[in-house]
């Protein structure tokens, strides 16, 4: 609630000499300046938001991403109010200044931070790190901006009518906070799905510059100089032309950008509303590679080995009746199931309906999958596979496959916790089996024997195993600008069975023939797993996740 005037304490020094001369009554002039500390607000914390969500996006991590940013931006925030007691005697000029660069700066960062990434972050070296270096610059400068605007509005609306400080503080907190909330509504449901991230940031940038340049050239025109105002004016309008022009390109960028990400065979790219999905190759004999939000988690040469190795020893260990398949939206695990004949219904539990809407009609997907979802011995339920293990009641599964994200991937966490894995178990008929992809053996060995220790606690006991992969150069992991490790390529799976005994790693000779996997193989594999055997590693959970 705005308060009305209070007296300013007795022997408090005036900042300003008179009150302004405003083109409106003094209450029309005070609100106008809430509503512009409500608009600047909302723009402030979209272009936090788009910080993190562009930094978890490029390099992963979400939490470490969020907390730089956050930490960072903050921190800018107190010297920018710091900083902003120079420019109290020229509010109204100060206010117009730091607004047309808050508008530039925060309008252009997802651009320049994809092009940097998309052009540069391949370099290594000296420039390994140089989109974290560009993300901290980024919540640096904003955070400095953004700090500075309360002060210079504090000394604004003191200058229509004098109100005691905490009045004045209050009034404008309010406007400051609920104009925070509509931003970070905004973010999530309104640019990201509607605009996306370029044009979502370039467009709360316009509308920033112009609410900033309407306060100070409509309401307070009046306090400055004939040269400032033109000075205002034409720097908002070049920043208007920045951005206008931005965001005329965004589509031929985003396109460009992309290429240079992923390669020149990228056929679609869609955002579906829970991830990214980008598929290159895949048609006129290329190799199908499958991106989820920029991570490879299908590459063409590679793909018909990862998922044999996921799919067959789990079910030659026993019965194969039901089946489970918790993710594998793509249907490739489904390809590898439906090739056993015993297998009598598959159930496919997949939190993005988009790519499962790919997998039945992408020329190239479909073909990899050898059609799946045609088969009617598929059932498929659009869920998070967590939510739905445990609203799931009186179901007995055979084989449960976990075909999901490399656990090191913050929201793939709760998939590879104790909690999960003892909804799983709870769906497992008698001699039903979990496998699980526990991410690489060699480059991480602690996360993969973290899993198994998580398995265990769960009251599992687990066979881990890996195979070797080939395709190299593009991480599929939770950090792709760490630079590529040099361990071997592979992947890690832990075939798990509740109980004391450990199901055997065996390929049934009367099953369908692996194209890639040998019985021999296997054995070696597993062999080579239980070498890198990490011990005293306590369960990952949901409240204390440990990857």
């Amino acid at each position: 609630m705005i308060e009305p005037h209070a007296p300013a304490p007795p022997g408090a020094p005036p900042s300003w000499t008179g009150p302004a001369r405003l083109p409106v009554r003094p209450g029309t002039g005070r609100f106008l300046v809430l509503v512009c500390v409500f608009v600047c607000a909302a723009c402030g914390l979209v272009y936090e938001l788009e910080l993190v969500a562009f930094a978890s996006y490029l390099m992963g991590d979400s939490i470490t991403q969020a907390s730089v940013v956050l930490s960072v931006m903050v921190f800018a925030m107190g010297i920018g109010s710091l900083g902003a007691k120079r420019l109290r005697w020229h509010a109204a000029a100060g206010f117009g200044a730091v607004e047309s660069a808050l508008a530039l700066v925060g309008g252009c960062s997802a651009m320049a931070l994809y092009a940097v990434f998309a052009w540069t972050g391949g370099w290594g070296g000296v420039w390994a790190q140089g989109p974290r270096c560009l993300l901290v610059a980024f919540s640096l400068a904003i955070g400095l901006l953004i700090g500075a605007e309360v002060p210079l509005l504090m000394e604004l609306i003191q200058r229509i009518r004098r109100q005691d400080a905490g009045g004045a503080v209050a009034d404008l907190f309010a406007a400051d906070y609920v104009g925070a909330l509509v931003g970070g509504l905004a973010f999530p449901f309104l640019l990201l799905p509607f605009l996306g991230q370029l044009t979502g940031a370039l467009l709360t940038g316009a509308v920033n510059v112009v609410a900033g340049g309407a306060l100070v050239l409509g309401l307070f025109r009046r306090d400055l100089t004939r040269r400032a105002r033109w000075a205002l004016f034409l720097v908002g309008l070049g920043v208007l032309g920045v951005l206008g022009s931005a965001a005329a390109l965004a589509d031929d960028f985003e396109r460009a950008a992309r290429h240079a990400v992923y390669g020149n065979d990228v056929r679609v790219a869609v955002q579906t509303g829970v991830q990214e999905v980008v598929l290159a190759g895949g048609t006129h004999g290329r190799p199908l590679d499958l991106y989820l939000d920029g991570r490879l988690r299908v590459g063409g040469r590679d793909e018909r080995r990862y998922h044999e190795a996921l799919v067959h020893p789990a079910l030659s260990a026993g019965p194969e009746t039901r089946v489970l398949v918790l993710g594998g939206g793509d249907g490739l695990a489904a390809r590898e199931v439906l090739r056993h004949r015993g297998v009598r219904r598959l159930d496919i539990v997949e939190l993005d309906p988009g790519l499962i809407r790919l997998a039945r009609s992408d020329p190239g997907l479909s073909a990899a999958n050898g059609h799946a979802y045609a088969d009617p011995r598929v059932h498929v339920t659009g869920a998070d596979a967590l939510g739905w293990l445990r609203g799931t009641h009186g179901r007995a599964y055979d084989v449960v496959i976990a075909d999901l994200p490399d656990p090191g991937i913050t929201a793939s966490t709760k998939l590879y916790s104790q909690e999960f894995y003892g909804l799983a178990r709870r769906v497992l008929a008698p001699r039903g089996r979990l496998v699980v992809h526990a991410g690489p053996v060699t480059a991480r060995p602690r996360v993969f024997w973290t899993v198994a220790a998580t398995l265990r606690a769960a009251g599992f006991t687990t066979s881990p195993y890996r195979v070797l992969g080939q395709d190299r150069g593009f991480a599929a992991g939770p950090d792709r600008s760490s630079g590529a490790s040099r361990a071997p390529h592979d992947w890690g799976f832990l075939l798990a069975a509740p109980g004391g005994s450990a199901p055997a790693l065996r390929l049934d000779p009367r099953g369908p023939r692996p194209w890639t996997l040998t019985q021999d193989g296997l054995t070696a594999d597993a062999r080579a797993a239980a070498r890198t055997r990490t011990g005293g590693l306590p369960p990952s959970t949901l409240v204390h996740p440990r990857y």
